[in-house]
């Protein structure tokens, strides 16, 4: 199997995604509209990464039925490199997605094959000689921390996006990490975990009101190089040991907001290797990726081509 630069490990979910005026209440049925299509952060992360330039390899599990199918004609539509584990006993994993007018969203994810993704399904070789390998927590937690430790033996930068947090979650895979990617929730999440005991709990209103210095000090608990909280509207606050700095979102008329974060992930490890490491045009890159996915419906369907991203980022400089 040929390297790549970009080696992401994760999940593959069939999106099922129906559009409505309002979230439905309890007992209630509202009518929509609706649309299928290819989803699941891993594989979302990944078609990011390939279609923003980089020459990507993703790594998941599907079952034997027509979504597997599927998503191995689409990988293959898209020219993006893949290594399937084809799980017989257990369904490709699906999502079920509602998006509101106002394209935000509310989902429910189905892991099936996701879940049994092992360690021994990973492609070693190719992993160690990526420059960049990726993963997240939508499918098996044991592979994820594989992926991320052989990712650090062969001298790559290690990615971890902790979504969506578990219950299971083992922080010990966090040594493994060089850069990691939580959102508001996520961050919340792990700090609560992490803090020692009889601290007060941090919210999501606390952490937007908090001042720069206090959310930098706040990312050294994680013992990570660098940390990257994405801050949906605002951007993302980029701490890392020699400093911090704040990267603004751009502004667009958001059409749906699902897989924004996968956007914006793929759009990053491209941009890392577009700007030879730095961190902020990274960012910057992965703001830009993001800002066009929610301009469309969809999840990886969504995620723009890298002609498009240099033009975005050029009316936009």
């Amino acid at each position: 199997m040929p390297s790549s630069q970009v080696v992401v490990v994760g999940s593959f979910v069939q999106d099922l995604c129906f559009s409505c005026d309002v979230f439905p209440r309890p007992g209630e049925t509202l009518m929509a509209t609706s649309m299928a299509g290819p989803g699941g952060k891993g594989s979302n992360q990944a078609v990011a990464a390939g279609r923003a330039g980089a020459p990507t390899l993703y790594v998941g599990a599907i079952g034997n039925d027509a979504f597997g199918r599927d998503a191995r004609a689409f990988y293959k539509s898209e020219g993006i490199g893949a290594k399937w584990a084809v799980k017989e006993r257990h369904p490709t994993g699906s999502a079920a997605i509602l998006v509101n007018a106002e394209g935000q969203n509310q989902i429910l994810v189905s892991l099936s094959a996701n879940a049994r993704l092992s360690k021994n399904d990973l492609p070693a070789k190719s992993i160690r000689e990526a420059e960049i390998v990726i993963t997240q927590l939508e499918a098996n937690l044991t592979a994820a921390a594989a992926a991320m430790k052989l990712g650090r033996e062969g001298g790559a930068l290690t990615i971890l996006n902790p979504a969506p947090m578990r219950p299971d979650f083992k922080p010990a895979i966090l040594k493994h990490v060089d850069i990691l990617i939580p959102n508001e929730t996520e961050f919340v999440e792990l700090i609560n975990r992490l803090r020692p005991e009889g601290k007060k709990k941090l919210t999501e209103t606390t952490l937007l009101k908090l001042p720069a210095p206090k959310l930098h000090q706040l990312c050294g608990t994680f013992g990570v190089p660098v940390v990257i909280v994405t801050l949906g509207q605002r951007g993302c606050f980029i701490s890392r040991a020699d400093g911090y700095l704040e990267v603004p979102a751009f502004k667009v008329k958001a059409v749906d907001t699902t897989g924004a974060g996968d956007a914006f992930v793929g759009g990053f490890a491209a941009g890392l290797l577009e700007n030879e490491g730095d961190l902020a045009a990274a960012a910057h890159h992965g703001c830009a990726v993001a800002a066009l996915a929610v301009t469309k419906p969809g999840t990886a369907p969504a995620m723009p081509k890298a002609t498009a991203v240099k033009r975005f980022l050029k009316q936009h400089s």
